[in-house]
């Protein structure tokens, strides 16, 4: 099993073809390049607030949402507020007539919660998508539907780094969806919690290169991952055989497994290259260089990332701070030097199930040729949450504005 398993869960972190420069961009393929001349078609600019005045709401497809990520847009939906009029949620044909839950304010009719299979048709006449299916869904269904004048926010990787298709983290790059010609992708979720904490100290020195070691919670294949550790727990407890792994390649429970995604050509992995291609998109940096090493571990859903970060001026471990503690989608927590239970630094157990990107443990990169220059940070995040469905909303929220 050379490979992780990699299952068509809302949340999984799924691997991209040969991410090997292109011509056109990264992991361009016939396909892509074709499709991407084809949205170049569609007009910009589309927001969704004369919607929201024309009809008091508005019509909103979740596609995916019976996997982790796809329940957790609705609660997102439902805990924001956002101004629905009708909630289309579905799933595969084997899901179709299952019912989900709904705790918003919002008073949604009954079959509004009903799941109906995934097709063109049941997106028919929806204003906004709210994608968490895997790409080849993606890939069937939104183009035409953006054609058909709706809005589409997808969480796969299958349009991320099409040069027409803005890659959005609101607090870095809200403005891109101007640019937006119906379809806006939302970024890799260890992509989306780096670059939260890595933008305010860009912003600050000149950000030049990053070296990452990513510790990623199993919510990063879906809730089979979840699942699968679970499994693995209980069994391990009760001293009985652990099952045979099916969301990952090895057992996860007690282990680490050192690769997430399928190998190019020069050892790294699928994951491991998303963070530098889609850095440079989204903090529009397009030499920035990032080495990155991706691991998946046994926590349940928040990931925890090393961050060394290069500048092209000097900062300081006390300028840092500074910046993180007043920077937005930001949690500073950085008391490592006082005695327990006071200590205070990110940990999973603390960013699991909230939308904030706590960071800490700031430092100068002792390593680095000019330490003046460099900084090394550990950051943790809910990858379920900012890292794919709140930022999803909070996309959306942006068209809304009409950003």
């Amino acid at each position: 099993m050379a490979d992780e398993r990699v299952f068509a869960e809302a949340a999984a972190e799924e691997p991209l073809s040969e991410l090997e420069p292109a011509d056109a961009f990264p992991g361009a393929t016939a396909e892509l390049v074709a499709l991407n001349d084809e949205l170049a078609k569609l007009p910009t600019g589309a927001t969704l607030a004369e919607k929201v005045a024309e009809k008091g709401g508005l019509d909103v497809a979740v596609v995916g949402a019976t996997g982790a990520v796809g329940r957790q847009m609705i609660d997102c939906l439902a805990e924001r507020d956002f101004p629905l009029r009708r909630l289309r949620v579905l799933g595969s044909a084997r899901t179709a007539g299952e019912t989900l839950p709904w705790q918003g304010n919002a008073h949604l009719a009954a079959d509004d919660l009903e799941l109906h299979e995934g097709t063109a048709e049941a997106l028919a006449g929806v204003d906004l998508i709210l994608g968490a299916a895997a790409n080849d869904i993606a890939m069937a269904l939104y183009p035409a539907a953006a054609k058909e004048g709706a809005i589409v926010v997808d969480n796969s990787s299958a349009f991320r780094l099409l040069p027409e298709v803005p890659l959005v983290v609101p607090e870095i790059n809200a403005t891109d969806v101007a640019e937006s010609h119906g379809i806006i992708a939302n970024p890799n979720c260890a992509t989306i919690i780096c670059l939260v904490a890595a933008w305010p100290l860009a912003k600050a020195a000149g950000l030049r290169s990053m070296v990452v070691s990513t510790y990623q919670a199993a919510s990063g294949a879906g809730r089979r991952g979840m699942e699968e550790l679970v499994a693995e727990e209980a069994a391990l407890a009760l001293g009985e055989p652990v099952p045979e792994p099916s969301a990952f390649a090895y057992q996860l429970a007690l282990n680490l497994i050192p690769q997430i995604g399928g190998f190019d050509a020069r050892g790294y992995t699928s994951e491991e290259m998303k963070l530098q291609n889609e850095g440079r998109k989204i903090m529009h940096l397009p030499a920035l260089r990032v080495g990155c090493t991706c691991v998946r571990v046994p926590v349940m859903r928040s990931h925890a990332e090393s961050v060394a970060l290069r500048f092209e001026r000097p900062i300081t471990p006390a300028e840092a701070r500074e910046l993180l503690r007043g920077a937005p989608g930001v949690r500073l927590v950085d008391e490592p030097a006082v005695e327990p239970p006071a200590r205070r630094y990110p940990m999973p157990l603390d960013t699991s199930d909230q939308d904030l990107v706590y960071v800490g443990r700031i430092r100068e990169d002792l390593g680095a040729e000019d330490p003046s220059r460099a900084l090394e940070l550990w950051c943790c995040g809910d990858q379920i949450r900012k890292g794919a469905a709140t930022n999803t909303v909070q996309i959306a929220e942006l068209l809304l504005a009409g950003e």
